[in-house]
């Protein structure tokens, strides 16, 4: 079963930029990525699928309903956490998160326990008190809260520490084995790269590619790094599928692409004393997309 599936979304906004024919499905228990630099449509996207705003044209489904007309039922069984997150400043932090429960008809006291002791968040200060990240763990609380079928995070980690988004990766993992299907919209690909099954890389608007991580870095090319005994051409290395060909401090650096063993017999032929081959980064993967579009 897929939880959300889009069809052709399309969000005109006149001369400046949203969404043209965005079409894809995201499955029952799947964290998705959906990466693509500021201002590529990411936000927008998730906003149409919230129904905060409307498509110009093209249709969105979760769990199988309509987001416009099933809008407000859908959403109770949503989790969403903004790139940008907007309080009550006056409130402290365990009122606010009562309040946000009281929308929900189940009792979510434990929970709110919880997650405020994994995010390390002290629930008894005013929100306003509150630095940058624990305002934004007060947002992964209030997410997270009625154990949602469905959490829809768009650029969840800004101004989380590192010890703290691991400590967030490790809820939603937890959160995924139970059940909850995950979107995760993000521009720091690393993070996809830990989290993601599948990806969907959006550019300017439109959907590029769409792939499980794991074929997107075998299908693309490969980092090699060679020491050679001796100084060498580079002219040596003139092969189809190769690119980004350097030397730097007597070690050869490229990425290829193509036959590999047509590569390995020219290695074979020069005497070297170390070799590196490596799978490119999924930062590496997005850049050659985004140039390979151009």
């Amino acid at each position: 079963m897929n939880v959300i599936e889009t069809n052709n979304l399309t969000k005109n906004y006149g001369k400046s930029r949203g969404i043209v024919n965005v079409s894809f499905s995201v499955k029952e228990g799947e964290i998705f990525g959906f990466i693509g630099p500021n201002g590529s449509g990411k936000s927008t996207t998730i906003r149409t699928l919230l129904s905060l705003i409307y498509p110009t044209s093209g249709s969105a489904t979760i769990f199988g309903k309509d987001v416009i007309k099933f809008g407000p039922e859908i959403k109770k069984e949503i989790g969403y956490l903004p790139s940008e997150v907007f309080y009550y400043d006056n409130m402290k932090v365990i009122d606010f998160l009562k309040y946000s429960a009281s929308f929900y008809k189940k009792d979510c006291n434990k929970r709110i326990y919880y997650l405020a002791d994994e995010m390390n968040l002290n629930l008894h200060k005013k929100i306003d008190d509150l630095s940058l990240g624990n305002k934004k763990k007060v947002g992964i609380v209030q997410g997270l809260l009625h154990q949602p079928k469905l959490i829809i995070l768009d650029e969840p980690t800004s101004g989380l520490d590192p010890l703290m988004q691991q400590k967030f990766f490790d809820i939603l993992k937890k959160e995924n084995k139970k059940g909850a299907t995950i979107f995760f919209s993000s521009h720091i690909l690393s993070e996809v790269q830990k989290l993601c099954d599948r990806v969907a890389i959006i550019k300017e608007g439109k959907i590029v590619n769409l792939e499980k991580i794991s074929t997107l870095k075998e299908n693309n090319y490969k980092k090699f790094k060679i020491e050679p005994l001796s100084n060498m051409d580079l002219n040596y290395f003139n092969i189809n599928g190769i690119k980004n060909l350097e030397i730097k401090d007597k070690t050869i650096k490229f990425m290829f692409k193509g036959n590999l063993n047509t590569l390995m017999k020219k290695i074979s032929a020069i005497e070297i004393s170390n070799i590196w081959i490596e799978e490119p980064s999924l930062e590496e993967i997005f850049i050659h997309y985004y140039s390979r579009e151009e």
